[in-house]
């Protein structure tokens, strides 16, 4: 990293309000996009997907309870796996214990693997985390929403984050969000994967206003620095 500028406060505060410009700009977009966001047409979920939780075997709109909206986190945590991925575990840090502020805007969180329910809370209870977590197991859920790859293959054709590109990983992240209609139906209204996971992780949001910021780019690749919380300071 190139040694950092030292100027006046003057030219500091020059430079701040240039910047601010920007982000004025910056955020008006964002406005425009989550507008275009919350526009986006609907596709009615036609299969009757099955979860194992832990009060029993639940469908789909179950997972609703009483709201009338649902956001699914996708946690990487396959059939065999012992462990939840680490970067994933990272994320759920930043989200438990939000259900309750989303629940005052008739919103559920839910978070769904393909791992079984007893290994799910398992880890869970492990990590101190209090989110409602969900198997899907028992269904084509995670296939047929673009997180799951059985055989590390993609019958589909579309490809993670709808690249068309072949996948090679057997789990991978993303959110999915669903909206319950007047007459009972669920339609689905808009998932995100990859880099559109970022603005749901609060740490990163914070580094980013740092001068250092992230500093990943000597790291073999993004996150190399990430363990789950229990494992910070355990061999090195």
């Amino acid at each position: 990293m190139p040694s950092p500028q030292i100027v006046s406060r003057e030219d500091w505060l020059k430079a701040r309000k240039d910047l601010l410009a920007r982000e004025k700009d910056f955020t008006r977009e964002r406005d425009r996009l989550s507008a275009a966001r919350r526009a986006l047409p609907l596709v009615l979920v036609e299969e009757d997907y099955a979860f194992d939780t832990r009060n029993g075997r639940k469908g789909l709109s179950d997972l609703f309870g009483p709201h009338r909206q649902l956001v699914v986190y996708h946690f990487m945590f396959g059939r065999d796996w012992e462990e939840g991925c680490p970067s994933c575990s990272f994320w759920a840090d930043n989200y438990e214990k939000l259900d309750v502020h989303l629940a005052a805007r008739d919103t559920a969180l839910v978070t769904i693997s393909t791992a079984p329910l007893e290994k799910l809370e398992v880890y869970r209870k492990r990590m101190g985390w209090t989110f409602n977590w969900v198997s899907s197991g028992a269904s084509s859920f995670n296939n047929d929403f673009g997180v799951s790859f059985p055989d590390r293959e993609d019958p589909s054709g579309r490809g993670y984050n709808y690249s068309g590109q072949p996948v090679g990983m057997e789990e991978l992240p993303g959110v999915s969000t669903f909206v319950k209609l007047d007459d009972g139906r669920i339609a689905h209204n808009y998932s995100t994967y990859g880099r559109g996971l970022d603005i749901l992780n609060m740490a990163y949001n914070l580094l980013d206003l740092t001068h250092l910021g992230r500093h990943e780019e000597d790291l073999p690749y993004a996150q190399a620095w990430v363990k789950r919380r229990d494992q910070y300071g355990v061999n090195g």
